[in-house]
């Protein structure tokens, strides 16, 4: 688990098929696939909205045992929308929640505790620092 100040990282490089990446995170390796790659794997998007649903779920059960809530189950449905006029940017990101076991006032408080603590909601909901660098090397020299 990380802790406020820890840096985590993954790595990811293309394969010899186009639009197909291999992406390393510890010691999980996993295909995700471009917009324009095959289709076949799990796309960029996906795993943006993928940390969504995960983070809000695992939150949210984490703060309902803590505050001993009852929650016996919940569900998330995470989507977005490519904006039509700037196709850079998506125009929503939204997420959906079905808790099971708790009442309305239960999960507006859980949702509310989800809202404020996690860094994925808050840094896509506020914006944040990115920055982008580019090194190069020469390509390795064909050994056959």
């Amino acid at each position: 688990m990380t802790a406020a100040g820890d840096i985590t990282s993954i790595t990811g490089r293309t394969t010899d098929t186009p639009g197909r990446l291999l992406v390393t995170a510890r010691t999980n390796h996993f295909v995700s696939d471009a917009r324009t790659g095959p289709g076949e794997a799990v796309q960029a998007g996906e795993l943006l909205l993928s940390s969504l649903a995960s983070c809000s779920l695992s939150n949210i059960q984490l703060h309902a045992e803590e505050r001993g809530s009852g929650l016996t189950g919940g569900r998330a449905e995470v989507s977005y929308q490519r904006d039509p006029q700037d196709p850079t940017r998506y125009a929503y990101l939204r997420i959906e929640l079905l808790l099971e076991g708790v009442d309305q006032d239960e999960a507006d408080v859980l949702v509310g505790l989800f809202t404020d603590s996690c860094p994925i909601y808050n840094t896509l909901r506020r914006g944040g620092h990115v920055e982008v660098a580019a090194r190069v090397r020469e390509p390795l020299a064909d050994t056959a």
